[in-house]
């Protein structure tokens, strides 16, 4: 059986040609030779099938092909003995509408054509893709990159499984390949037929493909593996999407990217569109998309249309996607990152393809679903003055400039809190913040560090009245970007910022009489404020999963 260690052996044997010869030339061709094949180990050893950056398109960069071409050219010398002494075509069909192959080649595309093959799944990672274009054939390509030998990710299946479905529920013929239709595109094969079959067993289903391909073989990794994606039922397709997009939102973005999205998500997913009119609202559309049971509904907007469409996903299974449309786009940023601000719509429409679920918290104030936070004060007020106007001009600086005026203000107020069954106590304070999550740009909740939206609990931000609220919001950007789980929770002495922690809250806002939820201005005399958690599926980037953890650990 394969194992990385041989080429870690194949690297070592070049070091010592090194070492042995005395010749400055060979010395440099034995020493790339060398760094070709320890890069490669490397790949193995960590499963980085991208340390080749193969392209969208099929194409591997240039300058990657110089560094691995002696890695590349016994590879090929290998592939090329083996098709030569293949006892099965290079293309053949395993299913209706299914094919399997060994790498293709200009030669190959007559048969392409003449099958109606109008969709081709590449499994390698180290070839680079003919391309379709120049060919003047109309082909979907789809590359998943996967080192030889080796399994896919989870979210590689699942991407794999319900691209090939899409293709297949609109009559498109789908050909699967690697280098030589043997093992990964095996593999990809066996899963999919496993996903519309689910009585049958990998074993069962490896000998259909058997039968017409002699030479398919599985390692007993790759067997394993595929066992357990059907036990842990990961072998079935998601791709029913309901998109509720706001027309008006980011100064009406949707009416000139409709086109770009659904042409990135209607490969992957079937798609069902509708957007909001002043009659019917996110909440409304969602409810409606809750009932046909899709695999996601995608809010396409701001931080309202996102919470009216999570409002009727909260409690439920169906996982919750985000198109950032809107001026602050806040939650997006909590569940992604900060590059998020500045991400192009193909790397968000890729997220959504690629990314991973994770269940979050979610609050209630007063009855209403509250994702961010709730708060009285600066950040009532602040809304306020940044008004719909002020935003379609100035964008976030509108919060700013609306910011700089309440502080200039400095309005105080007093608030009578209970946390949980705690006693009730009264603090005395200019902004008070209750925030179930909040982006690390929105310093009035960073009493704590940047809130945890997986926590279980609320935080709770307010400032001393008595200290500039200038120092108040530097203090704030430090905390938010130090350590959040640092023990802060007594609220004295932290330097004009105070901060508490609790799963319910509730406060006597009369003095005041009105409040912002998630950027929302509405009236009351009390907030009540109850945590819900783990209560919404959300779909993240796979990259900061493990950062998220660790954060949060």
């Amino acid at each position: 059986m394969f194992k990385p260690n041989y080429y870690l052996l194949v690297s070592a044997v070049f070091v010592l040609l090194v070492i042995m010869t005395s010749n400055v030339y060979f010395q440099l061709a034995w020493a790339w030779f060398a760094l070709s094949f320890f890069t490669v180990s490397l790949a193995y050893l960590l499963n980085k099938p991208t340390i080749f950056r193969k392209r969208s398109d099929g194409t591997v960069p240039i300058y990657v092909r110089w560094v691995f071409l002696p890695f590349l050219w016994s590879t090929q010398l290998y592939n090329s003995w083996a098709r030569s002494t293949d006892s099965v075509p290079a293309l053949q069909k395993i299913d209706d509408g299914l094919f399997l192959a060994r790498r293709l080649f200009p030669s190959d595309i007559h048969e392409i054509k003449s099958e109606n093959i109008s969709a081709v799944l590449d499994v390698t990672a180290e070839f680079s893709s003919l391309n379709w274009m120049s060919y003047q054939a109309d082909v979907d390509y789809l590359n998943i990159p996967i080192l030889d030998h080796s399994v896919p990710s989870d979210t590689q299946i699942q991407k794999a499984l319900n691209w090939i479905h899409t293709h297949r529920k609109t009559g498109r013929s789908v050909v699967i390949h690697c280098a030589l239709g043997r093992g990964r595109s095996a593999f990809m094969m066996a899963a999919y037929l496993l996903s519309q079959n689910p009585k049958s067993t990998p074993r069962e289903v490896m000998e259909k493909i058997r039968d017409i391909r002699q030479t398919v073989r599985l390692n007993k990794r790759q067997f394993k593996h595929l066992k357990s994606a059907l036990e842990s039922k990961l072998l079935v397709v998601h791709n029913s999407a309901w998109l509720i997009a706001n027309p008006v939102s980011g100064t009406r973005q949707w009416e000139a990217q409709q086109d770009v999205i659904l042409r990135y998500l209607s490969a992957y997913f079937d798609v069902t569109v509708k957007t909001t009119t002043p009659e019917k609202n996110g909440t409304a559309l969602a409810k409606e998309a809750v009932k046909a049971s899709p695999d996601m509904i995608i809010a396409c907007g701001g931080d309202g249309t996102v919470t009216e469409v999570a409002a009727a996903m909260v409690g439920t299974n169906i996982k919750l996607g985000i198109i950032p449309f809107g001026t602050a786009n806040a939650l997006s940023h909590v569940l992604c990152g900060t590059m998020s601000k500045v991400a192009p719509l193909e790397t968000i429409c890729l997220n959504l393809i690629d990314g991973c679920e994770q269940r979050i918290d979610t609050a209630t104030c007063n009855g209403e679903l509250m994702l961010l936070l709730a708060g009285v004060g600066f950040e009532q007020q602040m809304i306020e003055k940044a008004d719909r106007s002020k935003k379609n001009t100035s964008g976030q600086l509108a919060y700013l400039k609306g910011l700089w005026e309440a502080i200039g203000q400095n309005e105080v107020h007093e608030f009578t809190i209970q946390l949980n069954d705690d006693e009730p106590f009264t603090i005395t304070t200019p902004s008070l913040t209750i925030a179930n999550a909040a982006p690390i740009t929105t310093l009035l909740a960073q009493g704590k560090g940047v809130p945890n939206i997986m926590d279980g609990e609320l935080d709770l931000t307010w400032l001393d009245p008595e200290r500039m609220q200038i120092l108040n919001l530097a203090e704030l950007a430090m905390l938010g970007l130090g350590d959040q789980n640092e023990d802060s929770e007594a609220p004295e002495g932290n330097n004009g910022v105070f901060h508490r922690s609790a799963s319910r809250v509730t406060v006597d806002i009369s003095q005041v009489g009105h409040y912002v939820i998630d950027g929302e201005e509405r009236e009351a005399e009390k907030l009540e404020v109850v945590v819900r958690p783990q209560s919404l599926s959300v779909i993240v980037p796979e990259s900061v999963i493990s950062d998220k953890k660790a954060n949060y650990a």
